[in-house]
């Protein structure tokens, strides 16, 4: 039985099996589309990507917490980067930071930081060239979350330059993690490197920009906003008080939707540069696409809405993506077609243009 080594401090070893049983728990508890897509992937990169999602989760709880101050959060995120390097131990860190959360944070994600030790521990049992692609992203994002936080609040982000940094750092970083996760794996992926790193920033910002989207009024309950004021002041708009009817802003809502509708185009074309026989690679990032496209739907369709959970889609359409895209995985005009008619709401939507 093929065994991941942990940290010699610990004096144990895990299987390969202990270890997929303990992430998929977690995974289970933090997110439910990870853990149906996740499993989509070849049994060789299934851990791998697994554990790097799971250690961007804990980042993104630091971020998400709101009774951490923006020094805290500043703070964790360092310290959490240098566990997740190594150069730290993951026990204090953990406690440290279990104490601090509130009842905002979910008990899945509370449990999830509890068992940072064991997280790691799987982490630093990779390949060189995997330990090395998610320890980058680990460190792009903590840094940038730790950045972004010195200025967040509900008047949102200056411009879309720095909405690209934000989703880059938070999302972008992920893509090329997975890109240079799929090229260790796969020669033929390798190949066509280069193509799919620049394609993978763009998968990563369209489903930032979606996910931004959904929650912008659920982020402001929590005093954030990651909207860029410069394409809702031309409206006449004012981010720091705006109310979900306010006339004007279904103009920048729309304004939005047409960059990352543009960036979600661009994560289809990293699909189908992905070789058609690695149909888990492919039905992985399809899963993600199609569900982001359902929602960017909603979000055009009813740009007035007043919480994320309107514009959420339904399980039933979440069955419908991961079975469609299963049919046609192998099929690159099929998934064009496909994608042809789930993105035909947004034909005639103009992107602004950047200042």
């Amino acid at each position: 039985m093929t065994v991941t080594q942990v940290p010699k401090s610990t004096g144990k070893m895990l299987s390969h099996d202990e270890c997929i049983a303990f992430q998929d728990r977690f995974l289970e508890d933090v997110s439910r589309t990870f853990a149906l897509t996740i499993p989509q992937l070849p049994p060789p990169l299934y851990l791998a990507v697994g554990n790097a999602y799971l250690l961007c989760r804990i980042a993104d709880t630091i971020e998400d917490e709101p009774e951490l101050t923006p020094e805290q959060k500043t703070a964790f995120s360092e310290w959490f980067n240098e566990v997740v390097k190594g150069t730290r131990e993951p026990d204090e860190f953990a406690d440290k930071l279990t104490g601090e959360l509130s009842s905002a944070t979910k008990q899945g994600e509370k449990e999830l930081i509890a068992s940072t030790s064991q997280v790691v521990q799987i982490t630093h049992g990779f390949t060189p060239a995997q330990r090395q692609a998610i320890e980058r992203c680990v460190e792009i994002m903590t840094k940038g979350m730790g950045q972004f936080q010195q200025n967040a609040g509900i008047a949102g982000l200056k411009d879309l330059s720095e909405l690209d940094h934000y989703c880059y750092c938070v999302a972008g970083v992920v893509g090329e993690m997975l890109t240079d996760l799929f090229c260790e794996y796969s020669p033929e992926i390798a190949n066509n490197r280069e193509e799919l790193l620049d394609l993978a920033i763009q998968f990563g910002q369209g489903l930032q920009m979606t996910n931004i989207l959904k929650d912008v009024w659920d982020d402001r309950q929590r005093g954030i906003c990651w909207l860029p004021r410069e394409v809702f002041e031309k409206y006449g708009i004012e981010l720091d008080t705006v109310k979900p009817t306010e006339p004007g802003l279904s103009s920048g809502i729309h304004d939005l939707v047409a960059i990352a509708h543009r960036h979600l185009q661009g994560a289809l074309r990293y699909i189908l540069t992905i070789p058609s026989n690695e149909t888990g690679i492919r039905q992985h990032c399809l899963s993600a696409l199609g569900m982001a496209v359902l929602t960017l739907k909603r979000v055009k369709n009813n740009p007035e809405f007043t919480n994320g959970n309107e514009v959420k889609i339904s399980r039933r359409s979440v069955k419908m993506i991961l079975f469609v895209t299963q049919l046609l995985v192998r099929s690159n005009l099929g998934l064009k077609l496909l994608f042809t008619v789930l993105m035909f709401d947004f034909r005639g939507l103009k992107q602004p243009e950047k200042t």
